[in-house]
Formats: structure tokens, C-alpha cells, sequence
């Protein structure tokens, strides 16, 4: 029996049985996982390595971008497994690649 988060199951479930317990990430994080076909190989309760530590993934928005506000409405479907050094890493790439906004105000001694 795979191991569960100590809430919101309901919404975990649906997304981890549709990636197959596998971490859906395909190079957003930057690594483009090319010893696995191009996606992530790290499953749920597996281990990163020989010495590594036990992989919990979690249901994350399928777009990196999505701030946190809107994240916490999403339904299932807009959802994600990712493993957390996956989504990390693709959180930050989102970030850098973001444009930021333009600033139309003129400067406190630019009139």
C-alpha cells in the first residue's frame, strides 16, 4: 500500500492514479530526463538513489507559473504529480523566463 498525505486525499488520489504513482514532469525542471524517455523516472515511496531518500511526490499545478493563491482552487484536472525536486526547480525556471511587468509610473524625480 502506497503511503498518503494527512490531507487533502481526495484531490491527491485522482492525480496519482492518472500519473501511475510517477512524477510527470517532461524537462520543465530543466532536466529533460533523457534516461527515461523523457520524463522523470522517480515514483511515489521509491528512493531517489542507492543512498538517496524516500520520494514522496505531491499534486502540484500542471503550469510551474500558477501563484499559490490560485493553486489551492485548482480541481484535480488541473493538477500534477511532481516529485519536489522536479517542481522546485520548475517553479524557478517559471520565474526567471516571467516577464516582469512594466512599470508606467514616473520615478519619485521624474516628471
Amino acid at each position: 500500500m502506497k503511503s498518503q498525505p494527512l490531507a487533502a486525499v481526495d484531490t491527491w488520489l485522482p492525480v496519482m492514479e492518472a500519473a501511475g504513482y510517477r512524477c510527470q514532469c517532461a524537462g520543465e525542471c530543466g532536466n529533460p530526463h533523457a534516461k527515461a524517455d523523457g520524463r522523470c523516472p522517480r515514483e511515489h515511496d521509491g528512493y531517489t538513489s542507492k543512498h538517496g531518500h524516500r520520494v514522496r511526490l505531491m499534486a502540484a499545478p500542471a503550469d510551474p507559473s500558477t501563484p499559490a493563491t490560485k493553486a489551492v482552487t485548482l480541481p484535480a484536472d488541473g493538477l500534477r504529480a511532481w516529485c519536489p525536486e522536479c517542481y522546485v526547480a520548475a517553479v524557478r525556471r517559471a520565474r526567471a523566463q516571467a516577464v516582469p511587468p512594466a512599470d508606467d509610473t514616473p520615478g519619485l524625480f521624474e516628471l
